[in-house]
């Protein structure tokens, strides 16, 4: 079966799902989070040899966390299914409307993009949020996992195939494309007039590749080099457990903080707490030579930082660490080396909080929290089809508003011009 063909079965269930109502969405939904309870087992088979043969490939433990399931994270995205059933359908809404002085009425309303593919990496946890997050908004989805994820991607797609039918709708509203050849990509880029939209989840290289080779339309989701600001009003107990926590919670993913930033006249205080509880959990902080120093004062080794360090998105336990002298110096090196994803401030001051999330140009800035908290389950849109860093249509985490977009439907009373 080729990309083509994938593609145009996709568009013919695309043509029933644009007019499906809420409650035959809702409940496909429900039976799609049913089944991945009930044929959990077999999903972490197919998830057990996944791993086995990562391991035997070297993949790094970061990588492995990703592409790891367990019956909590299945559990987690049947509830994730659930949500999205909870959540109100965008198609349909008006986005604004209007009576013209020639009488007629102006409405703009949301409907379906039509066909979504998505390309990601490792993540098969992704394959239920897409597949239901474009199943609720009314587009019928072509998912292109990475071959190393391919039987669980495999095992997730017929459980939810299964699904869809049996509650009415189209099984090819979900389909999984070859993930064992990388044309099956080239072919989804180049499937222009047969796939609406495309979004790209993963690391910087398939995104840069996406974006540049894509005759599709893309939606960009960017890499998360996020940074930890702690300024010089920061309380620094309060300071300290959102580090730890933006840090340590989970250093796989994209909204982890990979870069700490702590204005000097506090430097010496806080990282004196600070280098020995990163330590303690496991991490290897790259500083700059004062936070080199101050590591040797408290008895912790520090890696000198490099450019790279600095532009890097680690996903494992290392942080890049800097002492800078002000806030405008903190707001130029996330200027610098930040990837526009979440950027955070530790302050007790109004005034540094508000230059702060004016001057940093960020999808999400975050004032005294965790950057663990730029999620669409986070921020209550269920679940989400990942961060977007483009500036335009969507930004920040894609929840079911962002996977629409916009018709105007103008209606007279035979009004001519």
């Amino acid at each position: 079966m080729t990309i083509a063909e994938d593609a145009r079965r996709a568009r013919e269930a695309s043509a029933t799902l644009a007019t499906a109502t809420r409650a035959a969405k809702d409940s496909a939904l429900h039976a799609m989070a049913d089944a991945l309870a009930d044929r959990t087992v077999g999903i972490l088979a197919a998830n057990s040899a996944d791993l086995d043969a990562a391991r035997g490939a070297g993949m790094a433990t970061a990588l492995l966390d990703r592409l790891a399931l367990s019956a909590d994270r299945v559990a987690g995205m049947a509830d994730g299914l659930r949500r999205a059933a909870a959540l109100p359908d965008p198609v349909g809404e008006v986005v604004r409307g209007s009576t013209l002085p020639n009488g007629l009425e102006l409405r703009q309303v949301r409907v379906p993009f039509g066909v979504v593919g998505i390309i990601y990496e490792a993540r098969p946890n992704v394959t239920a949020d897409a597949a239901g997050l474009c199943l609720k908004s009314g587009n019928a989805v072509l998912l292109r996992g990475s071959s190393s994820a391919a039987r669980s991607n495999e095992a997730i797609v017929a459980v939810l195939r299964d699904a869809v039918a049996a509650a009415g709708l189209p099984a090819d509203a979900i389909q999984m494309v070859d993930s064992a050849s990388r044309d099956s990509v080239k072919e989804l880029m180049r499937a222009r007039g047969l796939v609406d939209v495309l979004i790209p989840r993963g690391g910087a290289s398939l995104i840069r590749s996406v974006v540049e080779d894509s005759t599709v339309p893309v939606i960009e989701t960017g890499v998360g080099n996020c940074h930890v600001y702690v300024d010089e009003a920061a309380d620094l107990e309060m300071a300290l457990s959102i580090v730890v926590n933006a840090k340590t919670s989970r250093p796989s993913v994209c909204n982890a903080a990979e870069s700490l930033l702590v204005h000097s006249a506090v430097a010496d205080a806080f990282l004196a707490m600070a280098l020995p509880a990163l330590r303690d959990a496991g991490v290897t902080v790259h500083g700059c030579p004062e936070v080199v120093s101050l590591g040797a004062a408290a008895g912790v080794p520090v890696l000198p930082a490099t450019e790279e360090d600095y532009a890097a998105e680690y996903l494992s336990l290392d942080l890049s660490a800097a002492v800078v002298p002000s806030l405008p110096a903190a707001v130029a090196h996330i200027r610098r080396y930040g990837s526009g994803h979440t950027e955070a401030i530790v302050t007790g001051s109004l005034e540094a909080a508000r230059a702060f999330t004016s001057t940093v140009d960020a999808a999400a800035v975050m004032v005294n929290a965790s950057t663990r908290f730029t999620d669409g389950g986070e921020f209550g849109f269920g679940a989400e089809i990942g961060i977007s860093t483009q500036k335009l249509h969507a930004r920040g985490p894609m929840g079911l508003p962002e996977l629409t977009s916009t018709k105007y439907v103008v209606t007279g009373s035979g009004q001519i011009r």
